[in-house]
């Protein structure tokens, strides 16, 4: 994989409990996803709003479903809208379970040059809904 020219910080709390690390369980498409979307800014499913400060994006998966790799530059934090669990895999190769309850809420801030890289899998019974809201005012310029 080459995503290791990326810059991710190293004490970012990310959500969840391991379940893999050292690629454990990843496909080779997987990988390469990953590779390939290094740089993919599409933070969610849907971009609900866009001003000169903030992008408010929702992610909506049902059961089964996943959100391809993408990569965080900004800062952001989400919310969670539903209960439910997801598996994501981070740039590391590091898989992680989440569960979620309605109004879990988690902030991420990037230094300059910083960002997190991952996918976001629903491994639970019912939909997952996520606001995701990207600060544009941060360190590093948005993504395309």
């Amino acid at each position: 994989m080459t995503t290791s020219s990326i810059d991710h910080p190293k004490d970012l709390p990310i959500a969840g409990t391991v379940i893999g690390e050292n690629y454990e369980g990843w496909t080779e498409d997987i990988k390469k996803e990953f590779d390939e979307l290094a740089s993919d800014g599409h933070v969610g499913s849907q971009l609900l709003f866009e001003n000169h400060r903030v992008r408010v994006w929702e992610i909506r998966l049902v059961p089964g479903q996943r959100w391809h790799a993408h990569q965080h530059a900004l800062d952001y934090f989400w919310t969670a809208i539903t209960a439910g669990r997801s598996r994501q895999r981070t740039y590391d190769g590091t898989t992680r379970e989440v569960s979620y309850s309605p109004g879990d809420t988690r902030f991420y801030s990037f230094g300059p040059g910083e960002s997190l890289l991952h996918d976001l899998e629903n491994v639970g019974d019912t939909e997952l809904v996520f606001s995701t809201v990207e600060l544009l005012e941060s360190a590093n310029p948005p993504l395309p």
